[in-house]
């Protein structure tokens, strides 16, 4: 289909190769075969009278021309693939859609589990697949490959595309209901003599979030003797021990409710955290999009309530 004279179907193509910036992985993904995204890429060229790709070294990269094409492309294809999925209106108990969202697996735990139930009761053909945020989860997010992502408000703050806060939790402490030293409050001295159970997240085995806040504020270390790469295994690993793990309060309040736990007030003063949700733009004014979102939202007010914190704080 040509547009002004433009082949439309090289949208997709130009894409795939601003996005890869390699005409052999564009083709595979593509499914075309390498002379035919060499032969869309020579097409390319000539339309817009700049080479678009050129190499460096072993490499390829994008001249500046082909820099300034690739949110404008991203966008327009974006807003095509939102129009195809609009329907007149969105009855939910007929609804068949798949939605994607990102979320930490303490969010699938104290919200999205929630949610989950909610949906399949509302809309029993609509399936919801989520996932963990991955590296470079903006990008991820910016080819429209997720319907929605959760996740503390700082890490979204350069985010272009909307964003509601969803719900506010602290942290706490959790110690072993058997633990031989700690009464009923734990002492700042206490607390950096402790063993620490901590998460750490990311390919860089040193990434401790808490700990990147921690250290420059207290000057000081704790002691970490056990690590895990998700939030909802860390009280496990405190049964049985003298160590303490710090965490959300949400997911704390859940594990003593199934573990031989007890939970404590930390002895600091710790920010507390704002999990919000984003979506993109071009699903703005999408029914069901729209739909999901109210469903979340409806859900974690809920849970706000059933705890008695009043809703979502505004940022």
């Amino acid at each position: 289909m040509r547009f002004e004279r433009f082949d439309l179907n090289l949208l997709v193509i130009l894409d795939t190769l601003l996005e890869e910036r390699n005409v052999t992985k564009a083709s595979e993904r593509l499914h075309i075969g390498q002379s035919g995204a060499s032969a869309a890429l020579k097409r390319l060229r000539e339309h817009f009278g700049d080479e678009l790709l050129v190499p460096v070294g072993r490499q390829m990269t994008l001249t500046p021309l082909a820099q300034t094409l690739v949110e404008p492309v991203r966008e327009a294809l974006l807003q095509v693939r939102a129009a195809l999925a609009r329907r007149p209106a969105f009855e939910p108990k007929t609804e068949h859609r798949k939605f994607v969202v990102c979320a930490s697996d303490y969010v699938t735990t104290v919200l999205m589990a929630e949610v989950i139930q909610h949906i399949a009761v509302q809309a029993p053909q609509v399936s919801v697949d989520v996932r963990r945020p991955p590296k470079g989860f903006a990008e991820v997010f910016d080819r429209g490959e997720l319907d929605l992502i959760v996740m503390p408000e700082p890490y979204l703050t350069h985010f272009t595309h909307p964003r509601t806060p969803l719900f506010r939790d602290t942290h706490v402490c959790l110690v072993w209901t058997g633990h031989a030293s700690v009464g009923e409050s734990l002492t700042f001295d206490q607390y950096m003599e402790l063993g620490h159970v901590v998460v750490r997240l990311g390919e860089d085995a040193r990434a401790v979030m808490f700990e990147e806040w921690f250290q420059p504020r207290y000057g000081r270390q704790r002691r970490i003797e056990c690590s895990v790469d998700n939030f909802s295994t860390l009280p496990l690993l405190v049964v049985g021990t003298q160590r303490v793990a710090t965490l959300h309060r949400r997911l704390a309040e859940y594990a003593v409710r199934h573990l031989p736990l007890r939970m404590l007030e930390v002895p600091v003063e710790v920010p507390p955290l704002v999990e919000t949700m984003a979506w993109p733009r071009h699903l703005q004014n999408d029914p069901a999009h729209a739909w999901l979102r109210e469903q979340v939202q409806l859900v974690a007010a809920r849970l706000d309530n059933r705890q008695g914190l009043g809703g979502a704080p505004t940022v």
